[in-house]
Formats: structure tokens, C-alpha cells, sequence
């Protein structure tokens, strides 16, 4: 593995049936790092109140943030690399991931945090949610789909980078990996 990429967290980012849980997971193996899944850190409150198809509200959502942030920053801090599956649907929430890294700048999107869109349609998300939801496999109903698709702000500033949610896994796997190991984003990486 690149040591110069040791002290890094990937941020697989994007609305529920987007793939960020096997994506992530897949990843982890490929790499060999921890994978944290952002809905395992849920308060009850919170996956309560999705089954009952309410949208979280910001007070929901900010110490939830603040907990993996937490989680991000203590793997960084022991220079490992870590991956991360979460919404992280606006700016604001992923800055909050951001500042895990202790030399980041509020208000910059510079960071040890990288961030990672599964882009799909929404039709072909809905298809996902609507299948696992009749697995019983999550509690997130498909009905809170346009909510998360509304609150979803990507500005083109921050530099996250976007892969197909509709490619084949493995190859969703292979260009997120080569992205991470890329002497762009080890260079990035450096100069923070």
C-alpha cells in the first residue's frame, strides 16, 4: 500500500439505494482498511423515525455527523485509512466530516476527507429501496427517496468525485480505488 496515503478517510456518499454500504464494504476488502457504515451509528430516535417515513431534521442529523466525524478523526489520527458510508447529503454536513481532519479550514474543501458521489436516477434508486425494503433489509422506506434527493447539494467546488451508482460493483470498486491511489489525490493529500 502508499504510504503517502496513509491518514486518509473515503466518504462513499450519496442517497439511500446508491450502494454506499456494498460499495464501501467492497472497498474496505480491496484496501484493507475499516469500514464504518454511517446508518450503524443512528441513534434509535432517528432509524425510528425514518421507519416511520419523517425526514430527519438538521437536530437529528448534526450529532449523528458529529459522532462519525468523531469516528473519522481517531483513524486519522493513527494514520489509517478508513472508509466511510454516509449520506453526507449537503455541504454543510460534509464539512462537519471534513473537520476530522485537524489542519482543515472551515469554510475550504481542502481535506484528509475525501468524498466519493454514487450517482444514480431516481427511478433506478427507488427500484433498490423498494427491493429491500420487501427483504426486510433496511429500515429506510423508499417514500423518504425525495426527500434525500431534495436535500442533495453537490457544488463542483469541492472536488468530489462521481462514479455511475449503475456500473457494475466490482467495477465501481475499480475506479473508486484507482481515484484514492492516483498521484492527484496523493498529492492533494500532501499539501493540506
Amino acid at each position: 500500500m502508499d504510504s503517502s496515503l496513509k491518514g486518509i478517510a473515503v466518504v462513499i456518499m450519496g442517497v439511500s439505494g446508491a450502494g454506499k454500504s456494498t460499495i464501501g464494504e467492497m472497498l474496505s476488502k480491496v484496501i484493507n482498511c475499516s469500514f464504518l457504515d454511517a446508518d450503524d451509528y443512528h441513534p434509535l430516535s432517528n432509524k425510528e423515525k425514518m421507519r416511520k417515513g419523517i425526514p430527519l431534521s438538521d437536530e437529528d442529523r448534526i450529532p449523528w455527523l458529529e459522532t462519525l466525524r468523531d469516528a473519522l478523526q481517531e483513524s486519522l489520527a493513527y494514520k489509517k485509512i478508513v472508509i466511510l458510508g454516509c449520506s453526507a447529503l449537503q455541504k454543510q454536513y460534509r464539512n462537519i466530516l471534513r473537520s476530522a481532519d485537524p489542519n482543515y479550514e472551515l469554510g475550504r474543501c481542502a481535506s484528509e476527507v475525501k468524498f466519493v458521489l454514487l450517482d444514480a436516477k431516481a427511478e433506478v434508486l427507488a427500484a433498490r429501496l423498494e427491493n429491500r425494503a420487501a427483504e426486510g433489509k433496511h429500515f429506510m422506506p423508499a417514500k423518504l427517496l425525495q426527500s434525500q434527493l431534495d436535500l442533495l447539494q453537490i457544488d463542483e467546488s469541492e472536488g468530489i468525485f462521481k462514479v455511475d451508482a449503475t456500473l457494475n460493483p466490482q467495477t465501481i470498486v475499480s475506479t473508486i480505488y484507482t481515484w484514492i491511489f492516483s498521484s492527484k489525490v496523493a498529492q492533494d493529500s500532501k499539501n493540506l
